[in-house]
């Protein structure tokens, strides 16, 4: 049961309310999420009215009552023209258009879909996060919909039984094998599913949706036991993590006060906060940051909080890696290395930074096409300080590599400057981690990716 949960953790970060963040001096070439100004102001519509007097001339009769009202019907037809023309034509694409639909909005959601799993796996993964999607549309659910996508998870799931658990590891094929069995009869799976579906049982469906979406994860972890892709040359000998791992911190309190747990409790003078590091999508982001925490460079760093972030302030004098920006494009089959993305043009990342709880690495002070070698923040995403789509405005601009779990998600809002991080440790994952003999990288150069069909590329260990 125990590795079961810690698969689990792996596996996603569950989803917690974002909070409201306190305003305070930001730091060094992180940006500072001052509230900027909307994509979408508005548009006016303004309608002349026709003049209700009327010029005079001789041959005219006097204006009635009725060429009166009918002058004002017929500017508030005009009105509600324009006024339909508009409600209908913009609102429409620009939801449409939206990200909003392509983005995970939870690091459960985004951790899940960033392992690089068997196609039939990630088919069967589709299909049951669209009846999340469906449990959300209010008034009357389309059972029928939810239905269909159960049986299809289904039909894949015994038709491609032997290619999903064939692409495991011989050590791992047994617990697949438990875990296969688990996802089609088991207490949580898809015939249990289809029960509640059946019942119209929102409550428990929803309960057993959550179960067969870890599960279906926690294969996905098993099938996926290092990188898809081969890394460009010039960065072989930088640290590298080939997988997920999990990271602890036991933050303090700097003035002495306390942090309130928000599901009840005593109040304790230390919290701690889980981030699950990811080396799928940002491998050598992730690497870096796990050999840093290997080396205690975050051990007593104080905090700093920003609008809408809370920094590490993390001038400790230990040396981490100049890492290039890193970031993984959605659809694509690895990472990009110096090139952020552009949101406006429909690049949308693997590891979005839009969720609360979001981790990331700052920028170098010298150039934003890199990454500062130690310091990283956590991401206190807010909607209302967002772009259309409810997109930060700053998407793609910077390396994120994990998330902040629900084993402390509640306790980011809680942190002010001067509190401290007193330990951090490397919890999981440190058989993922890849490390260079060398004390430390060459000075980067432009990245010469090399060219390989990823289906063919070998996993690394």
């Amino acid at each position: 049961m125990a590795s079961r949960v810690v698969t689990t953790v792996l596996a996603g970060a569950h989803p917690a309310p974002p909070r409201a963040p306190a305003a305070a001096a930001g730091g060094s070439k992180f940006t500072a999420w001052t509230k900027r100004p909307s994509l979408h102001h508005g548009i006016r519509c303004s309608v002349a009215r026709a003049s209700r007097i009327r010029p005079h001339h001789p041959s005219s009769s006097p204006c009635t009552a009725e060429d009166g009202v009918f002058e004002l019907l017929k500017s508030a037809v005009a009105a509600l023209a324009i006024i339909a023309q508009i409600s209908v034509a913009l609102p429409a694409n620009a939801i449409l258009y939206s990200p909003d639909t392509n983005v995970p909005r939870t690091g459960e959601l985004a951790l899940r879909r960033a392992i690089p799993a068997n196609p039939s796996m990630k088919t069967i993964q589709e299909s049951l996060e669209d009846i999340s999607y469906l449990l959300r549309i209010p008034q009357r659910k389309p059972y029928g919909s939810m239905e269909g996508d159960v049986k299809k998870a289904m039909k894949i799931a015994v038709d491609n039984k032997e290619a999903m658990l064939g692409s495991m590891p011989a050590e791992l094929k047994e617990k697949g094998s438990e875990l296969y069995t688990s996802l089609l009869e088991g207490k949580g799976g898809l015939q249990t599913l289809l029960k509640y579906i059946k019942d119209k049982d929102n409550d428990r469906l929803s309960v057993t949706l959550a179960s067969s979406l870890d599960t279906i994860a926690e294969l996905e972890l098993l099938q996926a036991p290092g990188l898809s892709f081969l890394l460009p040359k010039q960065y072989l000998d930088y640290p590298r993590l080939t997988g997920r791992g999990v990271v602890e911190f036991t933050v303090e309190k700097g003035d002495g006060s306390t942090f309130v747990p928000t599901a009840g409790g005593e109040p304790k003078s230390v919290a701690t906060i889980q981030v699950v590091v990811d080396g799928y999508s940002a491998p050598l982001t992730a690497g870096n940051f796990a050999k840093l925490v290997l080396e205690g460079a975050y051990d007593g760093v104080t905090l700093k909080s920003a609008n809408q972030a809370v920094i590490a302030d993390s001038e400790s004098g230990k040396k981490g890696y100049t890492i290039p920006l890193e970031v993984m494009p959605a659809g694509q089959f690895e990472p990009l290395y110096r090139s952020p993305l552009s949101i406006q043009d429909g690049e949308l990342p693997v590891l979005p930074m839009s969720v609360y709880g979001s981790v990331a690495m700052a920028h170098s002070v010298d150039s934003e096409e890199y990454s500062s070698p130690t310091q990283f923040f956590f991401y206190l995403y807010d909607k209302r300080n967002s772009g259309l789509g409810g997109i930060s405005f700053d998407e793609g601009q910077f390396s994120v590599f994990g998330y902040a779990t629900t084993d402390g998600r509640d306790v980011l809002s809680q942190i002010k400057t001067g509190d401290r991080i007193r330990s951090a440790k490397l919890v999981q994952g440190r058989e993922r981690l890849v490390l260079p003999a060398a004390a430390s990288a060459p000075a980067p150069a432009d990245p010469a990716p090399v060219p390989a069909d990823p289906a063919l590329a070998p996993a690394e260990s």
